[in-house]
């Protein structure tokens, strides 16, 4: 009688969800397009705007998903973080941009149109205010048009809009990051990739390993993902396309590091210390190695 095997338990399709904006199209086209043997590892990939993202994160269905690191301190319960993937950095923060001059004060009362409630942009926000800011979502593409129109006072813009702005007219009133990196020395948290816990730590830990060699494979053959990243970008320059992916993949998408686990957490405690997230004592890694 032959030896009983057991299946690997690579032999797993999942779901994985990341966002349009040329950073991410850029870190997973190589995943995306089977250039990263994962074994028996497979994906079924979803892309959509980043808070349309974090808001179907609730549900906690998406195996693998890119979220904004403000809804990654709200579902801390079902979801943990990958240490490849993540956008943090210094002079990449999101922007209160507003028509020209608007005064600074006059903001708290105004109306604020941001790119998504669980948006890490909003969350700072609320901590740069100390307050309640009077915020409207709307997706984040829309708002340098309906500012420039007057429907809102200011917006807070994030992705490619920090390199068009100028073009409607306004102008940069804070930078958000900037404010951050002032108040902490550390570089701003963005967005980041996270895994359900009840997955196993292997698989885990392979997709952790299959996105930063998806990053290396993109660093050592950039003109290959060029078409993916025009197909889903907003902004079609090939200058802000490069910019870009040039300010938001660097060295902390490879590894976050304990510089950039350290301002993830310091994000986190300012935030609950204020009531915009909730406590937990998950640990913030997936993996159980990293904690």
């Amino acid at each position: 009688m032959g030896l009983l095997t057991t299946p690997s338990i690579m032999q797993k399709k999942l779901s994985l969800a990341y966002s349009t904006c040329p950073n991410d199209t850029y870190i997973f086209y190589a995943l995306a397009h089977g250039k990263i043997d994962l074994d028996d590892l497979s994906f079924n990939i979803m892309l959509n705007d980043v808070e349309h993202l974090n808001q179907e994160a609730k549900k906690g269905i998406v195996d693998i998903s890119k979220l904004s690191f403000a809804a990654i301190g709200h579902l801390m319960e079902t979801y943990g973080l990958l240490r490849s993937g993540a956008a943090l950095g210094r002079g990449c923060g999101p922007l209160i941009v507003a028509r020209k001059g608007t005064d600074l004060n006059d903001i708290e009362s105004g109306k604020i149109a941001v790119p998504g409630l669980w948006t890490t942009a909003n969350l700072l926000l609320g901590l740069f205010l100390n307050g309640t800011p009077n915020v409207f979502p709307i997706t984040f593409d829309k708002i340098m048009p309906a500012v420039n129109s007057g429907e809102y006072d200011c917006g807070i813009i994030i992705h490619e809009g920090r390199f068009t702005y100028p073009n409607y007219d306004l102008e940069c009133l804070v930078d958000l990051g900037e404010w951050w990196e002032s108040e902490t020395t550390l570089p701003i948290p963005l967005g980041g990739i996270v895994m359900r816990r009840n997955i196993s730590q292997e698989i885990i830990s392979a997709v952790e390993t299959g996105i930063r060699r998806s990053i290396e494979f993109a660093h050592l053959n950039p003109s290959a993902t060029n078409d993916y990243v025009k197909t889903h970008a907003q902004e079609l320059s090939d200058d802000v396309v490069f910019q870009h992916i040039n300010l938001y993949v660097n060295e902390f998408s490879l590894d976050i590091g304990r510089e950039g686990e350290s301002a993830i957490e310091t994000l986190f405690a300012k935030a609950r210390e204020r009531g915009i997230l909730p406590k937990t004592d998950k640990s913030l890694f997936a993996c159980e190695d990293n904690n």
